[in-house]
């Protein structure tokens, strides 16, 4: 039997995702539908819902792997982009796209209009809420595509997958990383720290904590506790009562946040391609917006130590060539799951 304290966490944390979904049904004003081709939805596609702001260098790869990894349709917020991300996504037979010129940081960084559209599309799905610089790799994923791994979790009874942020960098200055659209990111940003991440168990919310990598060790070295959180739970089975709280590294109900606790499960790792070219204009430009973090004084320091170009290379970065590597290092986990 729960406790009084646990009853009282548990009913808070009931109102919080209710007022959650209420700031969600609402935010759907703010959404302009450009292309509505989810009639062609079925019941078994896996979705993919993202909101995004110029990002047309990415997307040509981007849409490439998801759609190779068994995503069938891609359901997509374009913040008020100036560059080609919303024409080419409206030219896509399997995109779905909305547009919206409010406030990013009032959205909750995109989670409102995020959690509306998976509310309205998502319920009975697998659904994988991604950022257009995330790349999700798991154990087994150039053989066992998502249908089958989506199956398995099923027939487990576990309906979330966890995955650990890895920032991937360049060896040299970030100004001299050169990407062509539709060229795979990993060959342009092949390095990674293999350890030195911090796991710290957030009780309130079931949760655990993963810091480490370039951006805690460079930008953060001298507040360690303002570095980005890396644990995401990007991969749901989605239910129209469920919201994400923080981006996706939290969600609600708290059961669905146990990814990285559940021994039998497998984890996965989302490929961070934040450090493409570009990056230092788009510094300059987001820390003038000051659109992408709570609190954005903390960052003003990260935005100009990105705006001096520096080298996050050293010398026990490992390069990157298949997610196998990755499981090696202990980044991410099979669990029971054998690809089969």
């Amino acid at each position: 039997m729960l406790s009084p304290k646990h009853l009282r966490e548990a009913y808070r944390q009931r109102l919080k995702r209710r007022r959650l979904l209420w700031r969600a049904f609402r935010s759907r004003h703010g959404l302009t539908l450009r292309s509505n081709r989810t009639g062609s939805i079925r019941t078994t596609d896996i979705l993919l819902f993202i909101c995004l702001r110029n990002e047309a260098a990415r997307l040509p790869y981007f849409l490439d792997h998801y759609r190779r990894l068994g995503v069938a349709h891609f359901l997509v917020i374009d913040n008020a982009s100036t560059d080609a991300s919303a024409a080419l996504l409206a030219a896509e037979p399997d995109v779905s796209l909305w547009q919206t010129t409010r406030s990013y940081k009032a959205s909750r960084f995109g989670m409102d209009w995020i959690n509306h559209l998976l509310a309205r599309y998502g319920s009975g799905h697998w659904c994988l809420t991604v950022d257009a610089d995330e790349l999700l790799v798991y154990p087994h994923c150039e053989t066992a595509p998502l249908p089958a791994l989506t199956g398995w979790l099923d027939r487990q009874g576990i309906p979330a997958m966890a995955a650990t942020m890895l920032d991937l960098y360049p060896k040299g200055p970030l100004s001299q990383v050169r990407h062509s659209p539709g060229q795979n990111p990993t060959e342009v940003l092949p390095w990674f720290d293999a350890f030195g991440y911090e796991r710290t168990p957030q009780p309130r919310y079931l949760a655990t904590s993963i810091r480490g990598g370039p951006r805690k060790r460079v930008f953060f070295a001298d507040h360690p506790e303002h570095a980005p959180h890396l644990h995401k739970t990007p991969l749901l089975r989605w239910h129209w009562r469920y919201a994400y709280l923080s981006s996706t590294h939290l969600a609600l109900p708290r059961s669905l946040n146990q990814g990285f606790t559940t021994p039998i499960a497998p984890t996965g790792v989302l490929l961070h391609t934040k450090f493409l070219d570009g990056i230092i204009d788009r510094s300059r430009e987001e820390k003038l917006r000051g659109e992408h973090f709570t609190h954005s004084e903390r960052y003003q320091d990260y935005y100009d130590a990105i705006i001096a170009d520096p080298d996050l290379w050293h010398a026990d970065a490992q390069h990157y060539e298949t997610p196998e590597q990755l499981e090696e290092a202990g980044l991410m986990q099979s669990g029971l799951w054998s690809g089969e």
